[in-house]
Order: C-alpha cells, then structure tokens, then sequence
C-alpha cells in the first residue's frame, strides 16, 4: 500500500489504526498452496496469529482450514463460516472439559500430553485425534517462539512414543493424524526437513492416519535484505518426500500446515500519529500515540518492525528513539534511521499482521485500535474503536 492510501485511511477512520492487505494475504496464501505439489494439501491458518472474523471469512473463501487453540478461537471460527470439520484444535495446558466440549461440535481434536491421550481414548475411543509430537528440533531462530526443543511443554516427546503406542492399544482409541510443530522464524530448512524424517518415522507405527500436520513457523522478512524461509525450495523437497512416504505407508495421506504470520504478517500496517518530539542530553524520542498495550511484540520478543515517516517520506534522514504514551518504558525502536519527524506526523509501522492486535491490550485503559480491511481500493471497517463504555461493560461498580 502507499503512504497517501494509508494517510487517507486515518483520515477516515482515525488513529492508531491497524490495516491489513486482503490482496497480500492472498498472495501468501497462493505463494503456500502451489509451493507443495501433492494431490491433498490442506492449509490450517493459525488464527491466534490474527484474530478478527473478517479475516478468518477472508482466508476461509480462499480455501483455508482453521488451527486453533482455545474453545473461544473454535467459536469464533465457526461464527465465521467455517465448518467444524474444517477446524483443528490443538490446546495446551487446558482442562479436559474444555477439550470435550470441542470435541462434542465435531472438531478434529489434537493432543499433546499422554494423560489427556489416556483420559480422552479411554472415554471417547472412536473419536479421531491427532497426536502432537516433540521432535526435539529447534528450528526456529528465536528461543522464545521456538517450541520443538526439549524442555518446551508443548508436545509429547519423541521418546514417548512407546507410551502412545501402550495407551492405543490399551484403549483402542482413533489416531488419524501425526502433527509437529518446531517454532517461528525457521531460517535453514534442512533442519526443518531433518524434523520432518522424525514425524515420517513416528507415522510409521500407527496403521490409519489421514493426515501429517507439519506446523508451521515459516519466516517472513521484517527488514530490508532480511532472510526468510525459502517455502519455494522447501516445498519442491517436502513434496518429493511425501509421495514417497504415501508409497510406502499404502495410502494416500492429506499433508497440513498452520501458518499464521506467514499468511498476514507482511499485510499488516499499524499507524500512530507522533504526539511529541523530545530532545534529551542524547536522545531524540518521538513519542506516539500508542504504546506496548497495542504493539506489544517489540518489547514482549525484541521483534523489529520497519518504522516509516509516511507524512514525510523523502524528508532526510535522522535517528530517533520511538516511544509510546504508556507509563512504563515501551519503546518501539532504539537510533533508527527515519526521515525527519514532526509532531503531528503519522508513522507506519510494517509486518503489524501477525500477534499484533491479537495481543492488544488496555493497558493505562486505553482503548484498543480499530481494524480495516484494504479490498479492492477501498478501506472496510472490521472492528471500531473502542470507546469509554467498552471499559465499563463488564465492570461493575459497588454501593459501598
């Protein structure tokens, strides 16, 4: 999108205000689907990554199923259309009446600890699940969102497999998937391929699977020259060894994925509009109108999101410190390189698709953003701005 698309948006809709690319996400979504050439792909979009119902509609039109993690992800989904045999829920740590409850609307069903498996195939033995496995593999590049390494509490470890085969046999249940899942920001796909041979091989022992889930965690580009996942070259080589795995399991099997920030990542914009520029012994902050309660993920992770004057594109180039108005430190940049900026400038940060909004909060009782959808040339609400009364509506307040 250009700055005068963006600036005119704000105009409209007010700031901070988050606006999210439909053509990008359909690209992304394309760019995934013809990288893997396999008779049955089925492409799960992890929605904690964004949330919003016009979005899941956007990606359930293009073809996609849904990944969640919570009983309220799955309402949601089916609020906005998807089917319960289009969804995959895949919880962590939740209560076992939880995952009855998911498993009651029909929902493909995915487990992760061998209690919850035992307790689950014992009560519920033709119900199909899919198991989550721990292969041990870091592939992310972040220790912080990389979950394949062993001592994460997510999945059941590699080495546990003789336990999964004890408690199917003892209880006869239903395993019709095998899923993995290694962490974000994959940077070499030979490691991501080595924990693939792990998930082929643990697919081995179970007789009448439907499905392989390979998670996800495909990195995209936050920065110029920055490094992504290679999807391209990873699909070419995944293909080839997943026909040649349904070849010597018998059967034809449907090959998933969960991307979220592959998929609306790079469609995201956040615009704040700069209320201050404050000069310091040796520091110039320009300070916004947001804060970490709505882009928490440079200060949660250190993530870094591309910082662009869209008031000023061509304007020179000087170093700030962008901060926001919430009272703690909650800075979004340290000495970035940014054309000059004056108070009353709009400021965009890029890549504000993925675990942005979704992790907004309101915090100092701010409110949160308001969301729109850029479609055909046209800007479409898909969240107001909150207001006074969304922070009194559950809120109650005594007589005494």
């Amino acid at each position: 999108m250009q700055p005068k698309e963006l600036l005119d948006l704000t105009e409209q809709f007010g700031n901070p205000l988050y606006v999210y690319d439909a053509e990008k996400i359909e690209f992304q979504y394309n760019r995934l689907t013809n990288a893997f050439k396999v008779e049955k792909l089925r492409i799960n979009y992890a929605m904690k990554a964004l949330s919003n119902i016009s979005i899941l509609k956007l990606l359930k039109n293009l073809g996609s199923g849904l990944d969640t993690v919570s009983i309220q992800e799955v309402r949601l989904g089916l609020h906005a259309g998807f089917t319960p045999d289009r969804i995959i829920f895949t919880p962590n740590g939740v209560s076992f009446e939880e995952i009855e409850e998911v498993a009651e609307m029909g929902v493909q069903i995915n487990i992760d600890n061998l209690s919850v498996l035992e307790h689950f195939g014992a009560k519920y033995p033709k119900v199909p699940v899919c198991i989550r496995i721990n292969p041990h593999v870091m592939a992310g590049g972040n220790e912080n969102i990389s979950v394949g390494h062993i001592d994460s509490k997510f999945g059941i470890s590699i080495y546990q497999i003789p336990h999964i085969l004890r408690i199917v046999e003892n209880t006869k249940m239903n395993i019709n998937g095998i899923h993995m899942h290694t962490g974000s920001d994959i940077l070499d796909i030979e490691v991501f391929l080595y924990a693939s041979e792990i998930l082929f091989d643990a697919a081995k022992q179970f007789k009448n699977l439907e499905f392989l889930d390979f998670g996800s965690g495909f990195k995209v580009p936050y920065k110029k020259s920055d490094i992504e996942t290679n999807i391209e070259e990873l699909g070419k080589k995944l293909t080839k060894r997943f026909l040649a795995f349904e070849k010597e399991y018998g059967r034809e099997l449907t090959l998933a994925f969960e991307p979220g920030k592959f998929l609306v990542s790079e469609a995201g914009y956040f615009l704040a509009k700069v209320n201050v520029v404050k000069q310091t012994t040796s520091t110039v902050f320009a300070g916004i109108d947001s804060g970490f309660n709505h882009l928490i993920r440079p200060m949660f992770y250190g993530s870094q999101h591309s910082i662009e004057n869209i008031s000023n594109p061509k304007g020179k180039e000087r170093f700030y410190t962008v901060v926001g108005y919430i009272c703690e430190t909650d800075t979004f940049a340290n000495n970035r390189r940014i054309p000059e900026i004056h108070e009353g400038d709009m400021l965009c940060f890029r890549n504000a698709g993925a675990y942005c909004f979704s992790m907004a909060s309101n915090y100092n009782s701010r409110f949160k953003p308001a969301e729109v959808l850029w479609k055909n040339g046209k800007g479409h609400l898909i969240r107001e701005r909150e207001t006074f009364d969304d922070l009194l509506q559950n809120q109650i307040l005594l007589d005494i």
